[in-house]
């Protein structure tokens, strides 16, 4: 029983610490730059990590909704987006044609081995992860419905504020 209790204790702590900062993680943007995840930044205003997938429906409603009204919010809060691709094997080589393709402006990594997923305790795709200006996560979203987009907008200008 106490050997249940102080796993449990380690696994709690864990998720926190998890929680609280983006861990380290290298991964390639679609040009093939290496990325460390712990260093991602947007100069001390909030920013917005989305896990999606090029199968994922849902993921790519969310995407194609942030892109219509991205320049809008960088304008009104200075926030960035940066997109995770979960695309895998050959998948991940389509991500670069669709980022190209639909004109996203905003930065996309590859995270072909779930590494960051998994660092991060993500296990629903679309994941949406808020980050305050020092690079404290303050709030996690899954799954997506149509106007959802909203509600992150509102979260950045209460973290302006």
């Amino acid at each position: 029983m106490k050997k249940i209790l102080f796993l449990s204790i380690i696994a709690l702590l864990s998720i926190n610490s998890a929680i609280g900062q983006i861990p380290s993680v290298k991964l390639k943007n679609i040009d093939g730059k290496t990325v460390d995840t712990s260093k991602l930044s947007n100069n001390g205003k909030p920013f917005v990590i989305s896990f999606f997938a090029l199968w994922c429906k849902p993921c790519l409603r969310e995407l194609a909704a942030i892109h219509e009204v991205y320049p809008d919010w960088q304008k009104q809060t200075g926030m960035k987006l940066i997109a995770v691709s979960q695309d895998q094997g050959q998948d991940s080589y389509k991500v670069a044609p669709k980022v190209y393709g639909d004109g996203w402006e905003f930065e996309v990594l590859l995270d072909p081995n779930g590494e960051l997923k998994q660092a991060m305790g993500v296990s629903v795709l679309p994941t949406i992860i808020v980050v305050d200006g020092k690079g404290k996560i303050v709030s996690t979203k899954t799954g997506y419905t149509d106007g959802a987009e909203k509600q992150i907008l509102e979260e950045i200008k209460q973290l302006l504020k």
